[in-house]
């Protein structure tokens, strides 16, 4: 009896929010045992519906978990240096320009840039990689984040407002489950399910005259496991995915996640870094491209261009010792002016392509077919290098297309505002069945809106102009890791780590929590349809049916927390093997910066008929012997048998071993051709076919080879999100070879 008013109470509240059915079944169940004085039955109803709710909140709370720690982990407070004074405001109360400092183990408070000193940071609640990262001098750090050493200083760049952090919690708190669509088709089975129950119940009732048969039909049709089926996978899901580094605003997302067959992505960003990478340096005869790189790095440090940033980085990053300019002066469209080590050095655009020489008009051809920028750098009014820079395409993109494909989407296509050329580039490069290029953000409505009658259809980007897309589509996913508010707040899907495999990630969680979602409630109910026909054949107690229902319920919602446990497993490495992968990358990096040794050479050899051949021959010869096939070497003997292990065979590399017996015979073939150039004292005109032959060819094998390599083997320790800052900036490095 006093399991009768909180039973009613929630039968209320149920039809109140519109659901119908397991409530008021249990209601009807305690009423009904009451007056057939089956009291044993009415205690275990009693009992199953109170644990019923507590396994549901419990389970709720579990597969929430993830969420409320990231809503909770909120920065509240920023301690705000003004002088030699330190104070603790309210992070609210941040402003633009504002010096914070971070203490250890405390969260940065806003987007921000580092100052003072390096900064040991731990980033997993936005990106889920566990380990400790290094950030250097001027690096951005974005809110959120945690500091794992000692104290820091940011430069704020952002208000908490504005920053990737808030951003994120106010895409958590729209989480949930209510809006998925299996759990609305739950909510209506139930209310069918009710009036099914009530007219089984009542024709035992009316067949054996018993009112105890129709009492225990009652007590076996609570639909429980349809009704906590469902919120409990698709909850669970959500929180596997924000494990991940993806925020979902909605259960409905997730599912919808996981039954698109489209997929449609921005290039600018999403398939590519984002960011100009430099890929090649030319110079002038009898220049260093160290040198050159220098002179534009030093003279472009207080710019704030992106192709200025990008140089300024990749001299940093070769470790270039870069001078202070002075009377610095930048010409918007055309470059910087400044002085440097008492030269006047100019990067950027002149008034004229300096293309009158052979060296200059290489560069320009190699820029056009590359489909790469020009920077030309001069110093004292000469031009002395060409530099060329282009968006790199994303290492992990590649795999993680297939592994999209993989997952069940049927058609890949990419819309872009760039050029055809290189848009069909990479389109091809990729796989990619559409490749729709110069589209305008009202284009990409339209392209997007074209496939969604068709199909569930997702859309990708990362800037202001993909936020009318994203909305658009069935599923927008934004790649939110650099703060794009416009496209995050538009999009039902936020990545919160600068990675487009983790799409992959979370449409494999989508589709597992919607498969455990299904299979959970049609299980469970097919149990319940099951034991009324028992029970309404006088072969099931109304006690014994209470037990069994209970039994029915614990089953379905421990088998819908499996959607908390990850789909499947990458291929885990030995931490030796993955060093040892990591050493071979950097190698890499090292090494395509010298590759433009065999395209050098065999330019001399069409344009040159002195002694410049033959020494470039020699250089070439060298570089060979000294550096690359000690690497190859290394990579056969050392690494392929250590990834027969995780990749399941040797066979694996097979194909890769092929390619390092190919690497072997060109370079003796040059070899052999430079000992017959030396004996003869010049490259012989029968040998200049070959030799040209031989070199474009390797060079075309080796930067092939490269590309294999990274984006199968490679990848595999950055999946491990276990190397360390060094190593992620020689992955984008590397990525900028590209």
């Amino acid at each position: 009896m006093s399991a009768v008013v909180p039973a009613t109470a929630w039968m209320a509240a149920a039809l109140r929010r519109g659901r119908a059915g397991v409530d008021l079944i249990a209601v009807l169940s305690l009423v009904g045992t009451l007056l057939v004085g089956e009291y044993l039955a009415g205690a275990l109803i009693a009992v199953m519906v109170a644990t019923g709710r507590a396994l549901d909140a419990a389970a709720q709370r579990r597969a929430a978990r993830d969420l409320t720690a990231l809503l909770e982990h909120a920065p509240r407070s920023a301690r705000r240096r003004a002088g030699d004074r330190v104070e603790v405001i309210p992070a609210d109360e941040v402003a633009v320009g504002d010096l914070l400092v971070v203490g250890p183990g405390e969260v940065v408070p806003v987007d921000g840039r580092i100052e003072g000193a390096v900064a040991v940071l731990d980033e997993s609640v936005l990106t889920g990689e566990p380990l400790q990262v290094e950030r250097a001098v001027g690096d951005s750090v974005r809110s959120g984040i945690v500091n794992a050493g000692t104290a820091f200083e940011v430069r704020a760049g952002a208000t908490a407002e504005q920053s990737t952090y808030a951003g994120i919690v106010r895409l958590a708190r729209q989480a949930g489950a209510e809006n998925a669509p299996v759990v609305r088709l739950a909510d209506r089975y139930a209310a069918w399910f009710l009036p099914v129950a009530l007219l089984v119940a009542g024709a035992a009732w009316l067949a054996s005259g018993s009112p105890v048969r129709a009492v225990a039909v009652l007590v076996v049709a609570t639909p429980c496991p349809l009704l906590l089926a469902a919120p409990v996978a698709i909850v669970s899901g959500l929180s596997r995915a924000s494990r991940l580094g993806v925020v979902i605003r909605s259960g409905g997302a997730l599912e919808n996640l996981g039954r698109a067959t489209t997929l449609m992505m921005d290039k600018t960003g999403t398939l590519t870094a984002g960011r100009p990478a430099v890929v090649e340096i030319l110079t002038a005869p009898d220049l260093d491209a160290g040198e050159v790189l220098r002179l534009a790095g030093s003279a472009d440090q207080l710019s704030p261009h992106v192709l200025a940033e990008a140089i300024v980085a990749e001299a940093r990053r070769r470790g270039l010792p870069l001078a202070l300019p002075t009377d610095v002066v930048e010409r918007p469209g055309r470059g910087v002016s400044a002085g440097v080590d008492g030269h006047r050095v100019e990067v950027g655009r002149p008034a004229r392509t300096p293309s009158g020489t052979a060296w200059a008009r290489t560069a320009v051809n190699r820029a056009s077919l590359d489909g790469a920028a020009i920077a030309w750098v001069s110093m004292d009014d000469a031009a002395v290098g060409a530099i060329l820079l282009r968006d790199p395409l994303r290492r992990h993109a590649p795999r993680t297309l297939r592994r999209l494909r993989a997952a069940g989407l049927t058609r890949l296509i990419m819309l872009t505002g760039d050029r055809l050329e290189p848009a069909h580039e990479i389109g091809s490069v990729l796989g990619l069945d559409d490749v729709k290029a110069e589209q305008s953000p009202a284009d990409k409505v339209g392209a997007v809106r074209t496939e969604e009658q068709r199909a569930v259809t997702v859309m990708v980007g990362d800037g202001v102009n993909d936020a009318p897309a994203l909305a658009a589509a069935t599923v927008g996913v934004a790649m939110g890791a650099r703060g794009a508010s416009a496209s995050s707040e538009a999009a039902d899907i936020v990545l919160t780590t600068d990675r487009l495999d983790r799409l992959a990630d979370a449409m494999e969680i989508a589709r597992r929590s919607r498969r455990i979602a299904v299979q959970s409630a049609v299980a469970g109910m097919s149990l319940s349809l099951l034991a009324m026909a028992i029970a309404a054949l006088g072969l099931l107690a109304p006690a014994t049916g209470a037990l069994l229902q209970e039994g029915i319920d614990v089953v379905v919602i421990l088998n819908a927390l499996r959607a908390l446990r990850s789909p499947g497993k990458q291929a885990e490495l030995p931490a030796d093997t993955e060093r040892m992968l990591l050493r071979f990358a950097a190698e890499h990096d090292e090494l395509r910066d010298a590759l433009a040794q065999l395209r050098d050479a065999a330019d001399h050899l069409t344009t040159s008929r002195d002694d410049s051949a033959l020494e470039a021959l020699r250089r070439v010869h060298t570089f060979l012997t000294d550096r690359l096939l000690p690497h190859e070497h290394g990579e056969e003997s050392r690494l392929y048998p250590a990834l027969a292990m995780p990749l399941g065979s040797a066979e694996a590399t097979a194909t890769m071993s092929r390619t390092h017996a190919e690497i072997d015979r060109l370079a003796i073939r040059i070899g052999t051709h430079l000992a017959l150039a030396e004996t003869s004292g010049e490259v012989s005109a029968d040998q200049r076919a070959d030799l040209l032959a031989s070199l474009y060819g390797l060079h075309a094998l080796l930067r092939l080879h490269f590309l294999q390599e990274e984006e199968n083997y490679f990848v595999l320790a950055d999946d491990t999100d276990a190397h360390p800052t060094g190593a992620r900036a020689q992955q984008n490095h590397g990525d900028g070879a590209r």
